[in-house]
C-alpha cells in the first residue's frame, strides 16, 4: 500500500546512521542519506534526488529556492525523471511536459547499505488510471539511487505487458556551479547537435561548451562522460553514463529566468544542465518482458 507518512516510512525503511525519513515544509516526504562519505535527499514524488554534497564539499546538485517542494508540483532542481518522453509529447504537446512521472508519487521499495558503507534506496512507479489516460501501456519503473563518494542513478523500464512500447527519457540533472558565465563543459568537442534556441538548428560543437546567453542543446550520438570545470568553485564534476546517446544542456539565461515562477531572477548564474538523455532518435524500444537502463555516475574528480 502506498503510503507517504514519515513515519510508517521510517519503520519499514530507516537504517540507523544512513537513511531517515522526514517532510519537506511543503508535504513531501523525503529520504535524507548521510554516510561517511557524503549527505543526500530525495523526494518519494517523482523518485526525483534533490541533493547529493560529498563532506567537506559544496553541494553538486543544485535547487531553486523558489521550489514548492509541494505534492503534485514538479521539483525545480536536483535530478527530475523525464519519462516516459523528454520535452514536448511527440504528437500531442498537450499533455504532460516532460512526461507524467516527475509529479507522480512513488513506492518506497527497499533501503540498504552495501560494501564499503554506501548508502542504497529503490523507489518504484507502475501504471495508473491517470498514467493510461495519458499513455496506454503498463510499465514498471524503478529507480536505484546509491550514495557513496560518488552519485549512482540508475532507471530502469520494464514491460510487464503484452506489446511493446517506445520510451524516451532523461535523468535532467541541474548542477551547481560558481558562476555559469566561467564554466566550461568537456566532453561534447566534435559532436553534432539541435540548438532548440535557434529552431532546433543543427550545428556542431567546437571546443568545450560555454554559457553565454540562453542554451538548449540536445548533443547527438554520444555517450562521453562530460565533465564540468569550474574555476569559481575550484572542482571538476564528472558525469559518466550508460544507456544514454543524447546529451542535453540547458540554462535558462535571464530573460528565461524572471519568466520562470519557480526559479529566481538571478539563479541561472549558479546552476547548469548536463542532462543523461534519451532524446530526440534516441528512444528505447521495449519488448514484453524487457526493461532498458539508463544511468548516470556523478562525483568530483
Amino acid at each position: 500500500m502506498l503510503t507517504t507518512d514519515p513515519e510508517v516510512l521510517n519503520d519499514d525503511f530507516a537504517i540507523a546512521e544512513h537513511i531517515r525519513f522526514g517532510a519537506s515544509p511543503g508535504g513531501l516526504p523525503i529520504a535524507e542519506i548521510h554516510n561517511s562519505y557524503a549527505a543526500a535527499s530525495v523526494a518519494v514524488q517523482g523518485g526525483h534526488v534533490i541533493a547529493f554534497r560529498p563532506h567537506g564539499q559544496q553541494p553538486v546538485l543544485w535547487a531553486s529556492s523558489l521550489s514548492a517542494f509541494e505534492p503534485g508540483k514538479t521539483i525545480r532542481g536536483g535530478i527530475p525523471v523525464c519519462w516516459p518522453w523528454f520535452g514536448s509529447h511527440p504528437t500531442d504537446p498537450s499533455k504532460p511536459f516532460h512526461g507524467f512521472v516527475r509529479a507522480a508519487m512513488w513506492h518506497v521499495r527497499g533501503t540498504s547499505v552495501g560494501p564499503a558503507d554506501v548508502t542504497e534506496i529503490r523507489l518504484g512507479l507502475t501504471e495508473s488510471e491517470d498514467s493510461l489516460a495519458l499513455w496506454p501501456y503498463a510499465f514498471d519503473l524503478e529507480i536505484i539511487v546509491t550514495v557513496g563518494a560518488q552519485l549512482r542513478v540508475q532507471l530502469i523500464a520494464r514491460n510487464p505487458g503484452d506489446q511493446p512500447f517506445v520510451c524516451g527519457g532523461a535523468l535532467h540533472s541541474y548542477y551547481t556551479v560558481g558562476d555559469a558565465r566561467r564554466i566550461a563543459i568537456q566532453g561534447l568537442d566534435g559532436c553534432e547537435y539541435l540548438d532548440k534556441v535557434e529552431g532546433f538548428k543543427r550545428k556542431s560543437q567546437h571546443g568545450p561548451v560555454a554559457i553565454e546567453a540562453e542554451t538548449d542543446r540536445v548533443y547527438l550520438d554520444t555517450s562521453a562522460t562530460c565533465v564540468i570545470d569550474d574555476p569559481v568553485l575550484a572542482r571538476r564534476i564528472a558525469i559518466a553514463k550508460d544507456g544514454s546517446r543524447t546529451t542535453v544542456v540547458w540554462n535558462p539565461w535571464a530573460e528565461k529566468a524572471m519568466q520562470l515562477p519557480d526559479f529566481g531572477d538571478q539563479e541561472y548564474l549558479s546552476m547548469v544542465c548536463v542532462e543523461t538523455a534519451n532524446a530526440d532518435t534516441d528512444v528505447a524500444t521495449v519488448a514484453p518482458g524487457g526493461e532498458h537502463r539508463l544511468s548516470a555516475v556523478i562525483g568530483l574528480e
